[in-house]
């Protein structure tokens, strides 16, 4: 993920920066979010705060607030780009435009306006290749198990009307 925030940071990715605040689930920081990258390459736009939102399931029914969130700046303090790392425990229901609001203006950046979030998510789409990865039928159950899956807007509490949801396929 720093790869890509630092070619984005040089102007190496082409991007036009716009008003606002992005955030962006991603399933940890190793690699940048899909919707991301697929809104760069083919929107060619980036806001002015991008919030890399990852969440993690604790071992423990709750997580207290003071330990709830933790911030990443990416190596650089001036680009407005983040990672943010919220801890909630098995027993809670992750909760992303409350946690945004822990944020400290000063690790986020500059202050978030909460209220004009938008919020994009990832999605991947399986489908059927000819290559011979595995048996048919194998394939065929593989791909339907992937449709039973929760809305990751309601699951995560965000606003319908302000999340975007981008993806791509991947033949197996």
């Amino acid at each position: 993920m720093r790869a890509f925030v630092e070619d984005l940071r040089r102007g190496e990715v082409p991007a036009i920066q716009v008003p606002g605040t992005a955030v962006f689930l991603n399933r940890g920081k190793q690699t940048a979010p899909l919707a991301l990258r697929a809104n760069v390459e083919h929107n060619h736009v980036r806001h002015d705060h991008v919030v890399i939102l990852s969440i993690e399931t604790e071992t423990v029914p709750r997580v207290p607030a003071d330990q709830r969130i933790s911030v990443d700046d990416l190596g650089h303090a001036d680009d407005g780009i983040i990672h943010v790392t919220a801890r909630f425990g098995y027993m809670e229901t992750p909760d992303v435009p409350t946690t945004l609001a822990l944020l400290d203006p000063a690790e986020a950046e500059g202050r978030l306006r909460l209220d004009q979030v938008s919020s994009f998510l990832s999605t991947i789409e399986l489908r059927r290749g000819k290559q011979p990865t595995m048996a048919p039928w194998r394939k065929r159950l593989f791909i339907a198990t992937s449709y039973i899956t929760a809305d990751a807007a309601e699951c995560f509490g965000l606003p319908r009307e302000r999340t975007v949801i981008m993806g791509s396929h991947i033949q197996v």
